[in-house]
């Protein structure tokens, strides 16, 4: 109800004290009017009430139109806001309360409550948006303070704890009050005065029976959530670490420059916006590091075992969680942690030393190497893609032992520590989980379909001026770095068209499950293929290993990919609206940045503010996984088994 006269301040950005259009002031009556309704019939009514919110949301936006058009940043966090509007409405369910505390009463308590709530909100908004103070830009906040008295009126007359002259006494002076401001000025103020001294007013509620879950509970409980914020937290630390002046070489990093920066590393992406030798300081660039390791082995992971070793235990609740992220074993849960911390600083240590031993013997001296080797390996294991050298790896093309080294560390840090340690049984034939084996054949397949492609295809292009063995080892380097890490050895903005779409392919594709690399992953990929053979063969199921696929399986892969076909459509739609770069580069960006991939043919240097804003969402969401925003955006519903008989689609 409270909310019903914001589509009123949308209509007003823009106007500058002026009454805004008619056609404004129309769509922002109906979304206020729909936005009643809404309030009125969602909770017994609850399809025309969602029919009626969307509605609101539409002619919300709308009415705001002509001010977001000219203020991107606006509109990307409109955008934003409607669509995570949109899946809370649909999520909506009306929850039948038997408990004592669900009285009348309560419920009025409540609705006063949240009207208080929404009146910072309204203001806030208005004050965001520079809306000057005029009599028309007071009202939506007038009315907003007028519904709440109403509602404070009603709850104080249902109040028997109170004589029941005296409080609706005090809600209507104060709605007086409110009419009074409206006119005379100083509105928010007031306003927020009288939300105060309601809030005081009202009593805190009855005793309650059941525990309730803390906000705190609502994203820790839930494996999608916690995922997401975790990730969120590490990048807003990375941030505020990176934006210090000691962070930068010289002078300051800017704010969204610290952001990118901090994301990128987070989300272990490796696409830049500034040279990360010339323009972070030793400490911005350990920083960096810092940020690649735990961005890509997980904060979880190293959470639950340093307090493993403190002798702290986790609780069911906590166990069930963490296994249901780690995809391990419930009785094998710490185990299974300590294995991939431990095979993860045994990579990095042994990578670091030889990259140390080799960059020494190529120029450097002891100190540079020994940096530039630890932090290359780290980078390379966690698939970041960083480097410290301003052309990344492409001083280093004719030096093979680098190359195939930086490439085995990428290779068996997109594989699962797991994954990995099963090589050698599965190169001696012996029997490997099915799981694995098609995390390692298709991976196989990938690394040498890859190389081929590039050297087909760029044997007179990009590897041109190489000898006959070093176009081999680059083609090699660039198969492995293309779906995972974004280290090159080459000019990739010279590629040919062909070699271009190969990579789009592969950058999609991504990395294994329980690696550090993204995409929507090996396996996904390998079901969907053995889908597609079982039905070009006429086979109604599908059988790897005298092991038949669960067709939940098999709907999940397809569920997983066509939401990272959702996203990238999505994100590829908002850099071309919003940026003056050729479509080529705005769509090798997003897939690079969407796969957490890095490789880059030199869009990132000409992105603008909004442009950095998307690539780092598009970074965060394929760092995430798509299908893990989704499940955040949406509520968990049991599905009970449905006695509905099959449906008959003819699909060809």
């Amino acid at each position: 109800m409270t909310l019903s006269s914001l589509p009123f301040v949308f209509a007003s950005l823009g106007v500058h004290g002026q009454i805004p259009a008619f056609w404004r002031l129309g769509l922002a009556s109906f979304a206020g009017v729909s936005c009643l309704v809404c309030a009125f019939t969602l909770f017994r009514r609850p399809q025309m009430g969602k029919f009626f919110g969307g509605m609101s949301f539409l002619g919300s936006f709308a009415a705001a139109l002509p001010y977001l058009v000219t203020n991107p940043v606006a509109a990307l966090l409109g955008i934003v806001t409607l669509i995570g509007a949109g899946f809370t409405l649909l999520d909506f369910q009306r929850v039948a309360g038997h408990g004592k505390n669900n009285t009348h009463e309560n419920r009025s308590r409540q609705r006063v409550r949240w009207a208080i709530m929404t009146i910072p909100v309204i203001i806030g908004i208005s004050m965001m948006t520079g809306m000057p103070d005029s009599f028309f830009s007071r009202a939506p906040i007038a009315a907003t303070a007028a519904i709440m008295q109403v509602l404070f009126v009603l709850w104080a007359w249902q109040h028997r704890s109170s004589p029941r002259f005296l409080l609706p006494l005090v809600g209507g002076v104060f709605f007086i009050s409110v009419l009074f401001s409206w006119v005379a000025g100083h509105t928010a103020t007031i306003a927020l005065v009288l939300g105060l001294v309601n809030l005081v007013l009202l009593p805190r509620s009855g005793p309650i029976t059941e525990k309730r879950e803390q906000w705190w509970e609502i994203l820790l409980n839930h494996p999608a959530r916690i995922l997401l914020s975790t990730f969120f937290v590490l990048f807003v630390l990375g941030t505020l670490v990176l934006f210090i002046p000691i962070s930068a070489k010289t002078g300051t990093i800017g704010l969204v420059d610290a952001a990118f920066t901090s994301m990128s590393a987070v989300c272990v992406t490796g696409l830049i916006v500034l040279d990360t030798p010339n323009a972070f300081s030793m400490t911005g660039q350990f920083f960096i590091l810092i940020l690649i390791q735990l961005g890509g082995l997980g904060i979880m992971s190293i959470a639950t075992v340093a307090l493993h070793a403190m002798g702290q235990r986790l609780s069911l609740r906590q166990e069930r969680l963490l296994t249901s992220m780690t995809d391990t074993d419930h009785h094998g849960l710490f185990a299974s942690l300590v294995i991939i911390l431990k095979f993860t600083f045994i990579a990095e240590g042994v990578g670091a030393i030889v990259l140390t031993l080799l960059f020494y013997f190529t120029g450097d001296t002891l100190g540079q190497a020994f940096w530039r080797g630890m932090f290359t390996a780290i980078s390379a294991f966690c698939n970041a893609g960083f480097a410290l050298q301003t052309d990344n790896l492409v001083g280093y093309q004719n030096n093979p032992l680098i190359l195939h080294m930086v490439a085995v560390l990428i290779i068996i840090g997109g594989l699962a520590p797991a994954t990995s340690l099963m090589i050698p049984h599965w190169i001696r034939r012996q029997k490997i989980p099915i799981a694995a084996r098609i995390c390692l054949i298709a991976t196989m397949i990938l690394l040498a379909s890859g190389t081929f492609f590039m050297l087909a295809f760029e044997w007179n292009g990009i590897l041109s001026g190489l000898s006959f063995f070093d176009k081999i080892h680059n083609a090699w380097f660039q198969s492995v770095t293309l779906r995972t890490a974004g280290f090159n050895s080459v000019d990739i903005q010279k590629m040919v068209s062909p070699t271009f779409l190969v990579m789009l392919c592969f950058m999609f594709i991504g990395g294994s499950p329980g690696g550090t690399a993204g995409g929507v992953k090996t396996t996904t990929i390998g079901i969907l293929a053995m889908t597609f053979l079982a039905n070009i063969t006429n086979r109604s199921v599908v059988i790897i290993q005298n092991r038949k696929i669960l067709s939940g399986t098999i709907y999940r892969a397809i569920t997983i990919v066509a939401s990272g076909a959702i996203v990238w459509f999505v994100l590829v739609l908002m850099l071309e609206t919003t940026q003056q770069i050729p479509a080529r580069d705005i769509i090798f960006e997003a897939t690079s940045a969407i796969g957490t991939v890095g490789l880059s043919t030199g869009a990132t240097a000409f992105l603008d503010e909004i442009g950095k804003i998307i690539v780092m969402i598009a970074m965060f969401t394929g760092r995430i996984g798509p299908m893990t925003l989704f499940m955040v955006l949406s509520q968990d519903h049991s599905a009970p088994a449905s006695g509905c008989p099959d449906a008959k689609i003819t699909l060809t």
